[in-house]
């Protein structure tokens, strides 16, 4: 087959990334450019990267719901794919560009899964009305797509119980990946002194988003069992709504109360300061209740930190329980919030968990090493692109 043009469709694309889809697409983009004509469409302000086109806010939707804007930027993204051979969106503020771009050039639309917006009902206290937009958007871009890449086989499971009219032969499992060269143990302090922490302290640490599916208010519950000569770092932000903001800023004030070893960076840090903060910490803790695969975890993995994890979604696939470090349990309400039927039991067992790698530095160590073992052998970029290489060339055949 002639080299083919793909166009991937996204909201985040460097370096405008908040989330994994984000961290997805910058890699995935890289590695494809071998495999293919790659051209990039994305949100946001105007990019230097050759083949890459970022869509603004239409004027006339300035004021809209966030959902309707969506929508609008995504109709100029269709529009700009025109000469494709392939368009792939990535996540529901995508999707349907994807789908016009389907019936408007004739082309195969794939879509991959890295959330379901039936499994996030939260996100009505974010979006309103405009929580009905997203799902219908996802719903008639999935039900319609020529191919579903779900990033997980817990993900793929999900996609099939969502949305049970889906031909389960157009479901395909490709990991996300992680750039192990980048991602790799990076023993400096600068950074640590930069925020006033203590190296050489057990430690454990969060990064993520400041949302309902990462958990964190089960974290900073969990935390007031640390051992007093522990610490917690917080690489935390962008909250999604002012409620769970206020939420965690009253946890983390009621933590500093108990331990005085609390460090909160609200803001995004570059990816070497994040590299090296997870270096040196004995644990990286992942607390989410919906997770469809985790690419935190792999990046923790990657820089030979064990991991605290909750056994939903994805995560087991990602984090081999005992080895490169401990699963959480959980039973979950099945109404789509993922919400812990015990959350005092979640809490205590995430809390023994954290407490038992902080007390056995030995064994965090040995976990961090199996840790980056794993992450070099299954999750390389080269090979997830030549998977996703693959499913395009399914859907042209």
């Amino acid at each position: 087959m002639d080299r083919i043009r793909v166009d991937l469709l996204t909201r985040e694309y460097p370096p405008e990334v908040y989330g994994g889809a984000g961290v997805h697409l910058e890699y995935l983009a890289r590695d494809l450019r071998r495999l293919a004509d790659v051209r990039v469409h994305c949100f946001g302000g105007p990019r230097t990267e050759p083949g890459v086109t970022a869509y603004a806010d239409p004027p006339g939707l300035k004021t809209a719901n966030p959902a309707l804007r969506t929508l609008g930027i995504d109709l100029e993204m269709a529009a700009g794919t025109e000469g494709t051979d392939v368009v792939h969106s990535h996540t529901w503020y995508a999707n349907l560009a994807g789908h016009t771009a389907k019936l408007l050039h004739g082309v195969p639309h794939v879509v991959t899964t890295h959330s379901l917006e039936p499994l996030r009902p939260w996100k009505a206290e974010q979006l309103g009305g405009g929580y009905r937009l997203s799902s219908w958007a996802e719903r008639t871009a999935i039900e319609a797509a020529d191919a579903v890449i779900a990033v997980s086989a817990g993900m793929r499971r999900d996609v099939l119980t969502a949305y049970p009219g889906v031909n389960p032969d157009r479901v395909r499992v490709v990991h996300n990946g992680i750039d192990t060269v980048q991602y790799q143990p990076d023993p400096g302090t600068d950074v640590w002194d930069r925020i006033g922490a203590d190296p050489g302290r057990p430690t454990a640490i969060f990064v993520g988003r400041i949302t309902r599916q990462k958990g964190l208010p089960y974290l900073l519950r969990a935390a007031r069992e640390l051992p007093a000569e522990a610490q917690l770092v917080l690489l935390a932000g962008a909250p999604d709504t002012p409620e769970i903001a206020a939420e965690v800023r009253e946890l983390v004030d009621e933590l500093r109360q108990r331990h005085d070893r609390i460090f909160w960076v609200p803001e995004m840090l570059p990816k070497p300061d994040v590299i090296q903060l997870l270096t040196r910490s004995t644990v990286f803790v992942c607390p989410s209740i919906y997770e469809p695969m985790g690419i935190v975890n792999l990046e923790a993995m990657a820089c030979e930190t064990a991991v605290v994890a909750t056994a939903t979604g994805g995560i087991p696939e990602v984090v081999d329980d005992g080895v490169t470090g401990l699963l959480v349990p959980i039973d979950q309400a099945t109404d789509g919030s993922g919400t812990p039927l015990d959350p005092d039991r979640f809490v205590a067992d995430l809390a023994a968990a954290i407490n038992t790698l902080l007390a056995d530095s030995a064994r965090a160590t040995r976990m961090g090493a199996a840790g980056r073992e794993r992450a070099v052998t299954h999750f390389s970029w080269a090979s997830i692109a030549e998977r996703t290489m693959a499913v395009y060339q399914d859907v042209l055949s």
